[in-house]
């Protein structure tokens, strides 16, 4: 892999990362109820779970394979069917995936920008 691509995957963790803290602090200090009736922070929230899984298409296959604690297939999963099944969209498992999968996924994403960081030094 030329220097040039493994720059540019560089740039999508650190942009998962930015989109998991919006969405975190879009929906602090909400229950689910008060998240759901706030129609701005819910539009926006949705948002960048959807370009949290666009970012990690763009993750080389070999770099997902060497981090199998993060997952993958589920987060680009996540952004299709937000995407595709807007009138569809089961609240409760987005909501699932805000308080419970976000803050474990921003961790292993910080996790992975330090040890980028460790082996550019």
């Amino acid at each position: 892999m030329s220097n040039s691509s493994e720059r540019d995957w560089h740039f999508y963790v650190n942009d998962m990362i930015t989109f998991a803290q919006k969405v975190l602090r879009y929906t602090e200090g909400y229950d689910q109820k008060s998240f759901l009736e706030n129609e701005l922070n819910y539009d926006a929230t949705l948002r960048n779970l959807e370009l949290i899984g666009e970012a990690a298409t763009h993750i080389p296959p070999e770099i997902r394979a060497e981090n199998l604690d993060i997952p993958w297939r589920q987060i680009i999963a996540t952004r299709n069917r937000i995407i595709h099944g807007y009138l569809g969209i089961d609240n409760n498992i987005v909501w699932d995936i805000i308080t419970v999968e976000i803050p474990e996924l921003l961790h292993l994403l910080q996790n992975l920008k330090n040890q980028i960081n460790n082996i550019n030094e």
